[in-house]
């Protein structure tokens, strides 16, 4: 599950550049200013994925406390996929959770046995809580990320 901030192939063009300028220095700032600029949307995800509504109080090593653990930024500045994702990673959560971030944002209803007991199972509805926090604050994700792109363009001309 993630949320990516792109812009139209300027960030591929620019990374190219910055490749065969093979200059480290800017190329390490490129990549932390892009960092910083989607900083802010994973707090906002966190904070709703802690808000997700439950029957049990919230633990340091449930679900809400795993999805929050999983959430990052990731930014690559290499071939087709450059760009800025904000991601809750399956791969970060423990074993038998794996697919649970999509399955929490998006199925209907999943299934699963209560507290490990195969014999007894039940419903779990969807609870969102993903997209609708990176709705609000990605156009300003966009914008942060736009001005780093015209920044590193004028340091590269």
């Amino acid at each position: 599950m993630s949320f990516v901030v792109r812009d139209s192939g300027d960030l591929r063009r620019i990374a190219r550049e910055l490749r065969q300028m093979d200059d480290k220095k800017l190329k390490a700032k490129f990549r932390k200013e892009l960092r910083k600029a989607a900083a802010p949307l994973v707090p906002k995800v966190r904070q709703s994925i802690r808000s997700i509504p439950s029957k049990q109080a919230y633990a340091a090593d449930g679900l809400r406390a795993n999805l929050a653990r999983a959430t990052r930024i990731e930014v690559k500045t290499a071939g087709r996929a450059a760009g800025v994702a904000i991601r809750v990673d399956g791969r970060k959560m423990p074993a038998h959770m794996k697919s649970l971030p999509s399955m929490v944002e998006g199925k209907k209803r999943w299934r699963h046995p209560v507290f490990g007991n195969r014999e007894v199972w039940v419903d779990q509805h969807r609870q969102p809580y993903f997209y609708n926090a990176v709705r609000t604050a990605g156009p300003l994700a966009r914008r942060a990320v736009s001005r780093v792109l015209d920044d590193i363009t004028r340091e590269i001309s």
